[in-house]
This record gives structure tokens, sequence and C-alpha cells, in this order.
């Protein structure tokens, strides 16, 4: 029989994980738990990557801070404080096992380049080569709103994504969703397994805690970009880190009795699943803990095609017809005579969202050539400017030259720099309501 495969675990900490809301003192025994939880599963051969919040929480904690400020040049002073000494925290607690770990620093400016991207890629894979143990977490000293990924749950999907990691937990201070809210129904049941993140009604009205900025909707937000790059989503329990270990060890065993054949843990549990599935109030004795698991599409977005549609922020955005789309989705390229309409400024090969519209047959009262209808159906880079396409939209290539003087290319969009949205990865928060969670962080 062949040997069962290792897997890459990703692990994802709140501020609220890691340092307590009121006095922003370091949660030693859990940290120390996760430590002990992670060492474990490098131990049995899997690779694993920690995203950690906390350096603001820490820096709150360092300068005897009682609130979270609101100025932008506080919060990044206050993060250069607490990075170096929640590192220092890390590495003090990872060194009494005797495991290395490296820090890694991301905004999304630094893997919006596409080079950079794959550097990025290369090192997380050569440092688990190697047996470190990469401990990530946003660049909040340097990044601003145009190149923060918003969250480190959405910072945690997309390490996850990129190193093809089988397993991405979010861990929460509650253990799981549930079909109702459980502190008003006493016959809640818990969520266990979830195939398709659209089946799913949650309240998403949740906040994070008053040190982190996460709550239930980047969760989802979260899940649905794992999942759509094949990554199995968990939420746990994060005051019982011994839950990963629990839930790894139950998954891998039961993929490895029940696939045979299969390579991919992934593969015999979605086969095996339904798309919703509820366990009894207490849980099965036999089974794991306490958790909601998102299922990985069996149809993933990996590499460049997820490069181009989760890490780079659109520049701007053109509006195509239904031909242009039909075209497209025929895998031919976008030929400057399908574009409708085009808005912001951007420049030639920068990201676009592209969206189709109804081309209607003369300008309605707003000037424009496009009717009520639209919908964004993916992204793309643009062989040219803004300004030039506005030119030559509509106009068949062969006046391309003619119009701007030069022509680099017949195609406004060459068809492998195009790529279309699924139904599992639009980058939009899900509008969901009535399955809750009440305080999750």
């Amino acid at each position: 029989m062949k040997k069962p495969r290792p897997l890459t675990v990703v692990i994802k900490l709140g501020t609220s994980s890691i340092v307590d809301e009121k006095t922003h003192e370091p949660l030693l025994p859990i940290l120390t738990l996760i430590v002990d939880t992670a060492v474990k599963l490098q131990k049995t051969g899997h690779r694993v990557v920690i995203v950690s919040s906390g350096a603001i929480g820490v820096g709150l904690r360092r300068m005897d801070v009682d609130k979270r400020p609101k100025h932008l040049a506080q919060l990044q002073a206050l993060a250069a404080i607490g990075q170096c000494r929640l590192m220092s925290l890390w590495d003090g607690l990872f060194q009494h096992l005797e495991q290395p770990i490296a820090q890694i620093l991301l905004t999304k400016n630094d893997i919006a380049d596409r080079t950079r991207y794959l550097n990025a890629q290369n090192t997380f894979n050569a440092l688990l080569d190697m047996g470190v143990i990469p401990i990530v977490n946003e660049n909040d000293t340097l990044a601003v709103s145009e190149i923060k990924f918003g969250d480190n749950d959405t910072l945690s999907a997309i390490t996850a994504a990129m190193l093809h990691a089988d397993h991405l937990f979010l861990m929460t201070d509650v253990d799981c969703l549930y079909d109702k809210n459980p502190r008003s129904h006493p016959d809640a049941r818990p969520i266990e397994v979830v195939e398709d993140i659209s089946d799913v009604v949650a309240d998403v009205s949740s906040a994070g805690s008053s040190v982190g900025t996460g709550g239930m909707s980047t969760k989802l937000i979260a899940a649905r970009l794992g999942t759509s790059a094949g990554v199995t989503v968990i939420i746990t329990r994060s005051s019982n880190p011994g839950n990963i270990l629990n839930i790894v060890n139950y998954l891998y065993a039961e993929s490895n009795h029940s696939s045979g054949e299969s390579d991919s843990d992934e593969e015999s549990l979605i086969a095996a699943s339904t798309s919703l599935n509820l366990m009894a109030p207490s849980g099965s004795s036999n089974g794991p803990p306490l958790h909601t698991r998102f299922l990985p599409s069996s149809d993933p977005i990996r590499d460049r095609h997820f490069w181009l549609l989760h890490t780079l922020n659109p520049h701007g955005t053109i509006y195509i017809d239904q031909g242009a789309h039909r075209a497209l989705v025929g895998k031919a390229g976008l030929l400057p005579v399908g574009v409708v309409d085009v808005e912001g400024n951007f420049a030639q090969h920068e990201p676009v969202r592209v969206v189709v519209v109804n081309r209607l047959s003369s300008p309605g009262p707003d000037g424009k050539m496009r009717g009520d209808y639209a919908e964004e159906v993916g992204r793309a880079l643009v062989n040219y400017a803004s300004a030039e396409i506005t030119r030559i939209m509509g106009h068949q290539s062969s006046e391309i030259e003619e119009l701007l003087g030069y022509a680099d290319s017949e195609y406004v969009v060459n068809r492998q720099q195009m790529v279309f949205f699924r139904k599992d990865s639009r980058p939009t928060t899900p509008v969901l309501t009535p399955v809750t969670t009440p305080g999750l962080h």
C-alpha cells in the first residue's frame, strides 16, 4: 500500500487568541499548547505554517496603552514595537522544543508582482523542506489600506493557497458554526461539514475583539478563498489547540482508510459528504472535537489563476458586451470591438475588473452605451492603458494602429491573461443569515 503523504497545515491565530483583550498580556497557556501541537504535527512528518496576529496587541501592552488607537501612524508604531516582542515570544517557546522558526512579513504589494509572488512561494517551500515553521504576519508597520490584505484571515487563506495546503485552521473563541444561536436555542446543533459555502446561512454581524479586526464575515471570506484553491478550511476553538492535532489525525486516518487508491484526503471527504452535515449537540464520542469543516473545491483555482483573481487590486474596469463574453468563454481573446466602456485610470499590463453589460443601440441618458445589467465575471491584465482602450473600443483590430499610432496587440486582453470567477471563487462577502455563532473572533 502506498505510504500516506504528509500534509501541509496552516494555523491562523487572531489577536484575541494571543493576548488578553483587557490586559493585553500574552496568553501563555494557549501559546504553549499551540507550540506543542505544531511541533507534534512537524514530528509526525507534516509541514506547518502559523499565521499569527498580535503585533499591535503586544505593542499595546509594551507601551501601557489601554485602547487600540485610530491613527494609522500610531498603529504602525505599535506594530513595530510589538512585532519584535511577539517573535521573541514565539522563538522562546519553540526553542524549548528545539524547533526552528522563521518570520515572514507580507503586504499585498509584496505578492502583487508575479515574480515576487513566486519568490515568496519558493521561500516558504525552502523553509518547510528544512523543517522550519514559518510564522507569517501582515507587515502592519508599512501596510496602508491600499496594500493591506484586510485581515489575517484573508492572509492565511492566500498563504494556504500559495502553498497548496491541505488544511487551514481558523482558530476562534467558539467551537464551530451552529444551525441556530446556541445561547437562545438549547437544541442548536453544530454544523460539522459544509461542502458548498453558498448553501450556508450564517450571522455575519459579529465583529472582532477590541484588539483585533476579524469576525464572522472574514472567516467566511477566508473559507471561500481557501476552498476555491483546494484547501480544507476548519473553524475550531483556539483555547483548545489540541483540537488541531485530533482533527488532523481523524481526517488523515479517515482519508487513508476510505480512499484506498486516492492520494488526497479531500477527494474521499467530498465523495462521502453531504452539502451540510449536522452533528448531534454533544458530538460523537468516537469522532473528532467539535469543529466546522469547509470542504475544498473539486476543481480548484491554483497558481497563476488564483494569483490573478485574489492577490491583485483592480485598477479599473472594462465593460464588455455579451458577444465578447461568449468569445472569451470560448478561449478567444478580447477584441476592441467587444469593449463597451472603460472606468478608472490604469496602465498597460495592470489588473482590471471585467464586467459584462448589455450594449445599447444608442447612448443612454448618461451618454453611456451600456444598459443597467452588469455582472462582474473575472479579472484581466490589459494590453493597453485606459485612455488607449477608450479610443479603440468599438473599433476593429485593424484600426488600432491608425487610432493610436501603434499596435502592440490585436487584443485588448489576451485570453491567457483573463481569469473567470467560479461559483466558489468570487471575492465578495457572503450575504448570509440565520446560522449563528456568537462572539466569534
